[in-house]
């Protein structure tokens, strides 16, 4: 395949995957419901805590900054935390206990009954991620998912589940760097309401 025919595939796989997304009524109501207890949760004192490997990392932290920083519009920041941006808690967990338990330490030690966890796997099977679902759950946060198509093994740890209408890890990605612009957006426009 030359590099023009594969430009020309990639695009067409990606607006497809957002041409499913746009037009599945029940994963835009899932997302509004992820925003709906967000906000409960902020609202309530709550916090926001994320998680993901690789590129979800980034999407973790991408997904904090526009709480503490802005997205739309300015509004005092909201209390979100990435858990992949401590790298002395990361090397000392992966190092002492074992890569599969770096996020649900900090779960643990970070995490309180009504806060929100929002693990993002493309696969939906990352070992660290859904150790720290578990634990999420056991302390009694509401676990929220990003995932791929089907779910992989989050869906039975997941509150609430995104499934991105793909198994492609690049496509899978940008459905859910779009869904959480939204997801993010909505959250600032129920706490910050505007004329």
């Amino acid at each position: 395949m030359s590099h023009a025919a594969y430009v020309t595939d990639y695009l067409a796989h990606s607006v497809a995957a957002m041409n499913a997304f746009a037009a599945d009524g029940t994963l835009q109501a899932t997302l509004l419901r992820m925003a709906e207890v967000t906000t409960a949760a902020m609202r309530a004192g709550g916090k926001l805590l994320i998680a993901g490997n690789g590129g979800s990392a980034a999407d973790a932290q991408h997904i904090a900054g526009e709480f503490i920083s802005r997205l739309m519009f300015d509004h005092p920041p909201l209390p979100a935390i990435a858990l992949t941006t401590d790298t002395s808690a990361l090397t000392a967990t992966a190092n002492d206990y074992g890569y599969e338990q770096v996020f649900e330490r900090q779960v643990i030690a970070l995490g309180r009954r009504g806060d929100v966890f929002l693990g993002i796997s493309t696969s939906g099977n990352s070992p660290n991620v859904l150790r720290a679902l578990a634990a999420a759950r056991a302390q009694g946060l509401t676990t929220l998912g990003f995932a791929g198509k089907g779910g992989g093994k989050m869906a039975d740890l997941c509150d609430l589940l995104l499934p991105a209408p793909s198994t492609w890890t690049p496509i899978v990605q940008q459905i859910h760097i779009t869904a959480a612009h939204i997801y993010c957006a909505v959250i600032e426009r129920d706490m910050f309401p505007r004329a």
